[in-house]
């Protein structure tokens, strides 16, 4: 398929705001796919080249985009001016494709299958010239390419398609397009994680098919979330057959064992078991069933005490003295669920047996591998009294779950409840910046804000931070940043939306300064959250929910 004819639905799409229109323009394009079609057209669309677990990344930033366009002919002058111009580095290959100085020998169309292959091949180069080798693969793309094509090939690199297709639009196309229930389509993504094969089983094997989508082991899955509570009363009001349990603040993990074999999957759903090998093999000898899925969350311990869970995220993206980090960081795993015991799906059991199913296959090593603390209860003074001593002892808070609902994959439903002790916090991704004064000039000092529209995905300013910060941590922040700046103007950058912070602020009010129509008020780094992806940051529902209440 020529590449052109996705970028027409590329331009429909960002022509409309409208959700159901997006949702059939989608439908419509998928219609018209063959089978080997879907498996690179559905990525395209939703501006993932590499699957999260593939432990891959494209890792193309502004820089190299304006040096290739460099090569083209143009200098940096022309595409500095372009840019301050557009705002945007793929309106700017657009517009200066259109007038291209060097041309090739020869002409050819861009087809998907070339586009997809030259991106993914881009993640495969590093070391000595792999820049100029990445280099080369973007300047045959944008040479070959018509102006609208350059556009969307740069910001697809850049992992900035911005077509406002979230989960729900794509569940909901595949739906329509297939003749199936967006329901159906929505758990089967939650467990294959890949809206491609889904689409590919609606497609040649419908509803039947999707009902049959089971776990399988070496693959992640939307693990379930909880719902903030207001008050421990509150929850334990809302939740049926309540139980609580101690809010560990650390990394969820979801690991897998079959045989000898042990994956270890984050919420994000990468692969981390490399990062984690003492984990790996805490889990080999005491998970005692030969088959198992468990779901849990790893605590870093320094001083018989929780570390801070920035302590233990320095683990993730390690690649490097792995086994030394391990030995400074020591990890605690502190399990609360089961899925698959010996073979058998516990998906749609009540919590309380898939615990029962948990304390039977696990032989708990004090301070390696633990099953959650646990009370049943519905009276307040005994969860209480199990609050206050979570909270002494380091932990976040406390869950209160409901014992007698099932596990239901990627959704944040009423199963289950976090509290804690303060005042409300947001967790945003960074998406700008501007260079400091004075002694910080060579610091990112202050840094805007995004939130994320459920609908579209699209992300929306809620304000700047830039106060409250240590040196330490604006330190922090500009070695992080840098490499994501796609592009300057003046001393104020943009940042590719990556990086997800969770922040305090004193209120919300209303502010026609930003897309949101909100700004914080004095917000405040908490920390890092490099457990998060930009899939879970706060919405706009969520912000205007806490500004009807004050919070």
């Amino acid at each position: 398929m020529d590449y052109s004819k996705l970028v027409e639905v590329y331009e429909n799409l960002e022509a409309t705001p409208k959700k159901l229109e997006k949702a059939d323009i989608v439908s419509e394009f998928l219609k018209k796919l063959e089978d080997e079609e879907i498996i690179i057209a559905l990525p395209l669309l939703e501006g993932k080249i590499y699957h999260e677990s593939e432990e891959m990344e494209v890792g193309i930033a502004g820089k190299l985009i304006i040096s290739t366009l460099q090569k083209l002919g143009f200098s940096k002058e022309e595409i500095h001016e372009a840019l301050k111009e557009t705002g945007d580095l793929g309106l700017t290959a657009e517009k200066l494709s259109a007038k291209k100085r060097q041309m090739s020998l020869f002409k050819q169309k861009l087809s998907i299958q070339k586009v997809y292959g030259s991106m993914r091949e881009l993640a495969t180069h590093e070391g000595k010239n792999s820049q100029l080798r990445k280099q080369n693969i973007l300047l045959e793309l944008i040479n070959f390419a018509e102006p609208n094509e350059a556009k969307y090939i740069t910001r697809a690199v850049l992992e900035e398609l911005r077509l406002g297709i979230a989960e729900g639009i794509l569940r909901d196309a595949i739906a329509k397009a297939y003749g199936v229930s967006p329901a159906t389509v929505e758990r089967a993504y939650s467990l294959k994680t890949d809206f491609s094969k889904v689409a590919l089983i609606a497609k040649n094997k419908g509803a039947a098919g999707l009902v049959d989508v089971e776990l399988e082991f070496g693959k992640p899955i939307k693990v379930m979330l909880a719902e903030k509570s207001e008050s421990l009363k509150k929850a334990l009001e809302d939740a049926i057959e309540p139980a609580v349990e101690i809010k560990y603040d650390g990394l969820r993990m979801l690991i897998q064992k079959k045989g000898d074999k042990i994956w270890i999957f984050t919420r994000r759903l990468e692969n981390v078991t490399k990062q984690f090998p003492d984990i790996a093999e805490i889990c080999r000898k005491n998970i005692l069933a030969d088959e198992a899925i468990v779901d849990g969350e790893t605590i870093g311990i320094k001083d018989g005490r929780p570390a801070p869970f920035q302590e233990l995220s320095k683990r993730i993206h390690r690649k490097y003295h792995i086994k030394g980090l391990s030995k400074e960081i020591p990890a605690q795993v502190n399990l609360f669920d089961c899925l698959l015991a010996d073979k058998k799906s516990l998906l749609d059991e009540h919590f309380s047996k898939r615990r029962a199913a948990l304390e039977k296959i696990i032989k708990v090593e004090r301070g390696k591998l633990e099953l959650a603390k646990q009370i049943q209860t519905k009276d307040l003074e005994e969860a209480e009294e199990f609050y206050q001593k979570a909270l002494l002892e380091g932990h976040e808070g406390v869950m209160v779950k409901s014992l007698n609902k099932p596990y239901q994959p990627g959704k944040r439903v009423g199963n289950m409840y976090k509290v804690k002790p303060e005042k409300e916090t947001l967790d945003v991704v960074i998406t700008g910046a501007n260079w400091g004064e004075g002694r910080r000039a060579n610091w990112l000092a202050t840094f805007l804000l995004s939130i994320r529209d459920e609908e579209t995905g699209e992300l929306m300013e809620i304000g700047k931070m830039g106060t409250g910060l240590t040196d330490e941590q604006f330190k922090e922040a500009t070695e992080i940043l840098t490499p994501l700046i796609e592009f300057e103007k003046d001393n104020a950058v943009k940042i590719k939306p990556k990086i997800v912070i969770e922040v305090g602020y004193q209120d919300i009010q209303r502010s026609p300064n930003y897309a949101s129509g909100f700004a914080l008020r004095f917000p405040r780094l908490i920390r890092f959250r490099d457990d998060k992806s930009i899939d879970d940051v706060d919405t706009l529902e969520r912000l205007k929910a806490l500004f009807k209440r004050g919070a």
